[in-house]
């Protein structure tokens, strides 16, 4: 007996710079994070963890479909070179220096 499901993928620009210098830690991403999204909760690349604030701690590198689950985990940027225009929201400047504080650089 065969089960199957259908996942829709969604197109998002590259935001890493670089590969070099890039470190990754797995984290649990909460659902309250995802966003709507076809019937969907979704994190996407990009997005500030846990938040887009001064308690920033990392930016989650692929997009998480947090829909059937409290807490997933997922890779969190805490490390690297990104492209700051390139992520899906726009961050604030308490996140921005939080991120460069832990070694992020933005170009």
């Amino acid at each position: 007996m065969a089960f199957h499901k259908t996942e829709q993928t969604y197109e998002r620009p590259n935001f890493l710079d670089s590969e070099v210098g890039l470190v990754l830690k797995t984290r649990e991403i909460p659902q309250s994070m995802g966003k709507d999204q076809d019937n969907r909760k979704i994190v996407a690349g990009g997005t500030p963890f846990p938040s887009n604030d001064s308690s920033a701690a990392g930016i989650v590198f692929e997009t998480i479909d947090v829909t059937d689950d409290e807490k997933r985990p997922g890779s969190v940027i805490v490390a690297g070179r990104i492209i700051k225009a390139n992520l899906p929201v726009t961050l604030d400047g308490g996140a921005e220096t939080a991120l460069k504080a832990l070694g992020i650089v933005f170009v």
